[in-house]
């Protein structure tokens, strides 16, 4: 896995071909198919707005965010292998994967860190995509910061991982495409350390 430092301590690596085109297309399929798709209400600003995408999840832990709270889910077996596999290739152990299904370019993901208290200090985060390719932007917190703006193509079958401290110093984004497109779907794994508001020591 090569690492790409962008600021001090944080990093990202990216392999665009990590699943081969016949295997990303027959996941994007069952998943598609197979996944119990929502379009939840989360808070922002102080207000209930609906999110811009469908979503599923899976994992044995609650985990909130933006004022809402996923309960626990059982993980099925293909997506259990799937982490696996991802588990193997980061050097990391996760128990927590967020799904979210873009249906076209309107869908989109706001500028947001993962930076609640159960993922614990420093979390990896891996994320999978599958389906159309979408820009994926990074921004520092801090506007000063010299090269603090990033932007990637996430491609179909690619695989991002973030990594040392990027949840607390930078933000990151999905944002809205104006031409025509078709679905993406991307899968975040995630290790929590504890249920929402966890601030305890690392296990």
């Amino acid at each position: 896995m090569m690492m790409e430092k962008i600021s001090r301590n944080a990093w990202i690596s990216y392999q665009k071909n990590w699943l081969f085109e016949q295997e990303a297309n027959e996941l994007m399929k069952w998943l598609i198919q197979n996944e119990d798709w929502e379009q939840r209400h989360f808070f922002a600003l102080g207000k209930q707005c609906i999110q811009p995408r469908m979503m599923s999840w899976a994992g044995s832990i609650p985990y909130r965010y933006s004022g809402q709270t996923l309960p626990p889910k059982e993980v099925a077996p293909r997506l259990q292998q799937l982490q696996e596999r991802i588990e193997e290739y980061c050097g990391s152990q996760f128990n927590h994967i967020v799904i979210n299904y873009y249906r076209d370019g309107r869908d989109h993901m706001s500028l947001h860190a993962d930076n609640e208290p159960e993922l614990g200090k420093d979390p990896l985060i891996a994320a999978l995509s599958l389906g159309v390719p979408r820009r994926f932007l990074l921004r520092h917190k801090n506007k000063k910061f010299k090269g603090g703006k990033r932007k990637l193509v996430l491609h179909h079958g690619s695989l991002l991982i973030m990594g040392g401290d990027i949840q607390h110093r930078w933000r990151h984004s999905v944002p809205q495409t104006g031409g025509p497109t078709g679905g993406r779907i991307n899968l975040t794994f995630r290790k929590l350390h504890g249920e929402p508001g966890w601030c305890g020591g690392q296990d």
